[in-house]
């Protein structure tokens, strides 16, 4: 007889009963109230004892039978199902805790393992939180977004199925068009990929075209996750030095096996310089006698303050071999998760197979709501419109540094981007983690720049104290209201 469980208050519904009766007799059969080989209660028995209906305990058991806890054939009652035959105790793995060691990962993840990812910013906010790589939720284009994606979802499509994994004819149209506006590239919509953002976009160019025991170029300080990425592979990091005009090209190593190189030219990530005409030819030239390919993260390049936006490393690449990475993530949301390569033609095969390997392809519907507002003229209208609210984001930023910060204080990368990069000459890098905390206590986020050096210990030795610093996502006010606070700070250490 299967022992029943006191009642519940309320009246069962019929799948509320039959998820009791699977559980009860599941229970006995695992705990051996019910042994294998043993004849299960009849189903009509089992219902009136319960008190529920015989389909109801009939469906429990054809769920249990479906899982292997029953076995039943024509004419016979159903029993509890044969126990798999354990192996003896000499077969099984020894160690020292008694259990079963786990399979173990593959290059790749202990790779992983051991570089480590960095840390996510904290859960909770600062008030004055000037987190990089954030834009502001009310700055999003939502009358527009919601009045294109409406007529995008009405749209009627003869059936819903995967598309090609290079993305939407619609939107690589849209921004073959608006890449030679806005940055100056030439190309085909058929070198368009449309990926997960430009993090998914450097992961392919590390799965692709680096393996181990490869060497790649790398600014330092630079954009930690894509690092991350690149060795992940394998592959060792050439760790090249920034200044104020961006990757030092004349430091870039003379004889090595790098296969490619990583560079923000735009708008150096994080310092801020821009990459001039001589060392962009140089920085191809030198990819030339390498034989190696380049990475333009164009993470922010659409602002640029006082001057048109510089053009795009990719407009002057006559040999093929820059591969553009442009997001959406800074004019729009992060959220959104979408951005491109432009590749060079005989990189195009083989990206969008990986693309399909992946993930099959990007959302649809938003990449037609894109594209959609890159054809109408909204898109640029937006980014505009961007454009000078974060410019005058960064005017608050610069004169709250000039009034309440120490007068030692010195700010770069100032020229464009959504972020500067604060130096404080009267402090030792070893101060920057102390100066976060007592930040964050006083309710002020800001982030310090030793963690995206290479080697921060050997940095350290020739640079001040720095912090980054993000505004895209604050107000005039929070901004200049958050630099006093961090003023209050400076005061009480001196």
């Amino acid at each position: 007889m299967v022992q029943s469980q006191p009642p519940s208050h309320g009246r069962r519904g019929a799948t509320g009963a039959g998820r009791h009766v699977y559980d009860l007799l599941r229970a006995q059969i695992v705990d051996d109230t019910l042994p294998a080989g043993a004849r299960a209660p009849s189903t009509r028995g089992l219902a009136a004892e319960l008190g529920v209906s015989r389909t109801t305990v009939t469906a429990a058991y054809e769920q249990l039978v479906a899982e292997g806890y029953l076995v039943t054939s024509t004419g016979r009652a159903a029993r509890v199902a044969r126990p798999l035959t354990a192996p003896a105790p000499a077969e099984l793995p020894s160690s020292s805790c008694g259990t079963q060691p786990a399979p173990t990962l593959s290059d790749y993840g202990q790779r992983l393992l051991a570089i480590g990812m960095p840390a996510l910013p904290h859960a909770e906010p600062a008030r004055f939180d000037f987190l990089y790589g954030a834009v502001a939720s009310r700055d999003f284009p939502i009358l527009a977004w919601r009045r294109a994606y409406q007529t995008e979802l009405l749209q009627q499509q003869q059936r819903l199925y995967y598309v090609p994994p290079e993305g939407d004819a619609s939107l690589r149209s849209a921004l073959q068009g608006y890449l030679r506006r806005a940055r100056g590239l030439t190309c085909d919509a058929g070198q368009i990929l449309v990926v997960h953002g430009s993090q998914q976009a450097i992961d392919l160019c590390a799965r692709l075209l680096l393996d181990a025991g490869d060497a790649f170029v790398f600014e330092d300080p630079g954009y930690l996750m894509a690092r991350r990425c690149f060795e992940a592979t394998g592959a060792s990091c050439l760790a090249t030095p920034v200044d104020a005009q961006g990757l030092d090209t004349s430091r870039l190593p003379k004889e090595s096996n790098a296969r490619l190189v990583y560079v923000t030219p735009s708008h150096q990530f994080p310092l801020g310089g821009v990459l001039p005409i001589t060392r962009r030819q140089q920085l191809l030239q030198w990819a030339r006698r390498q034989n190696a390919w380049i990475v333009e993260d164009d993470y922010d390049g659409e602002f640029r303050y006082g001057q048109r936006p510089i053009d795009a490393l990719q407009s002057i690449d006559g040999d093929g071999r820059v591969i553009y990475v442009g997001t959406f993530s800074k004019a729009l949301s992060p959220q959104l998760r979408l951005g491109y390569l432009v590749l060079p033609p005989e990189l195009v095969s083989v990206f969008r197979q990986a693309k399909r390997l992946t993930d099959r392809h990007a959302p649809v519907l938003e990449q037609r709501v894109l594209a959609s507002l890159i054809e109408s003229g909204s898109y640029e209208r937006h980014v505009r419109r961007m454009r000078r609210e974060n410019e005058r984001r960064r005017a608050a930023l610069l004169e709250a540094v000039a009034r309440h910060l120490p007068k030692d204080a010195q700010v770069g990368g100032t020229a464009a981007g959504l972020h500067v990069v604060l130096w404080l000459p009267s402090l030792n890098p070893k101060d920057e983690l102390n100066v976060v905390t007592a930040a964050r206590h006083a309710g002020v986020g800001i982030y310090p720049v030793s963690t995206l050096f290479a080697a921060p210990e050997s940095a350290a030795q020739a640079r001040p104290a720095g912090f980054i610093l993000g505004y895209a996502s604050l107000t005039v006010e929070q901004i200049q209201q958050g630099i006093q606070a961090l003023g209050r700070i400076f005061s009480v250490k001196s």
